[in-house]
């Protein structure tokens, strides 16, 4: 964990986040605006043991076998580009793809497709979620219908089940292509002292940045036979969320989340949320009042 304090905007509050790739660009943040940065990496990346699936796309989509492609990451973007040269050259890859409608759910997936020279068809508008994906494609469905149509989704992380049946109810047959998957960090100390932290009543305002470290978080507490003491301290601990996909999450887990920033990025969400934190924290531990 990192501790530091600066500024003004957290106060000293103690700030919690499970973010890792950008764990010590989190941590300065946190700082720059005040808070007691506790940061504890909950994830990484682990590329399948076997891309089969990926491989078997690869095939399909070399032999004309899809009408649309549809990536959900950049890093899965770039991922499925490097298991497809395992089958072919790069250029027939990028070759086979420019025949085909290509979607993109945000700009880090439209990012990777420039680095290949790709064009986008679609690109889904903030925030990103499924719900504006479904939404980009019913408003457009001359161009791209759906219906009968066969459609490969790059899947990150974990399967969208939302997804996956809206695009079925519209008419659309559907591949899932599982590029890589979410583990818990090789080491899990430091996600087990903030397990301890958040029992312990050391936590007072926690960022939650994807979806996937809710569920490591309360897997951990779960290891440690925490998970109910965890869950009822977030009743008095400020949560914030990057936007609706990870909101959900929480809510699944019985945690409700307290702010969302105006946009879905990590510097406006750890802003946003300074400024306001004495404000939403103040009212969130204050006494319900009595009839």
């Amino acid at each position: 964990m990192e501790t530091a304090r600066t500024s003004t905007g957290f106060a000293g509050l103690r700030v919690l986040s499970l973010e890792s790739r950008r764990a010590p660009e989190m941590a300065k943040l946190i700082a720059t605006f005040g808070g007691i940065a506790m940061v504890a990496p909950s994830m990484r990346e682990v590329p399948l043991e076997s891309n089969t699936e990926a491989q078997r796309f690869t095939r399909d989509l070399l032999a004309g076998g899809f009408d649309m492609v549809i990536l959900l990451t950049g890093g899965g973007t770039r991922s499925l580009a490097r298991v497809a040269e395992t089958v072919c050259s790069r250029e027939e890859f990028v070759a086979a793809l420019q025949r085909v409608p290509i979607v993109a759910r945000g700009p880090k997936p439209v990012a990777a497709l420039k680095e290949m020279g790709l064009p986008v068809t679609l690109a889904v508008p903030e925030p990103n979620t499924w719900r504006e994906l479904l939404a980009a494609l019913d408003g457009n469905r001359d161009a791209l219908p759906l219906s009968g149509r066969r459609v490969a989704v790059q899947e990150y992380g974990a399967p969208n089940p939302e997804l996956l049946a809206g695009l079925a109810e519209r008419g659309a047959n559907v591949r899932p292509v599982p590029v890589y998957e979410w583990g818990l960090p090789e080491d899990s100390a430091p996600l087990r002292q903030a397990v301890a932290a958040l029992a312990g009543g050391e936590v007072d305002v926690a960022l939650f940045t994807t979806s996937v470290q809710v569920v490591h978080l309360l897997k951990i507490a779960g290891e440690m036979n925490l998970q109910e003491p965890v869950r009822q301290a977030f009743s008095r601990i400020l949560v914030g969320s990057i936007g609706p996909v990870t909101s959900e999450e929480l809510r699944a887990h019985g945690i409700a989340a307290d702010f969302e920033p105006s946009h879905p990025k990590m510097g406006i969400l750890v802003n946003e949320v300074a400024q306001r934190s004495a404000e939403l924290l103040a009212r969130k531990r204050s006494p319900v009042p009595s009839n």
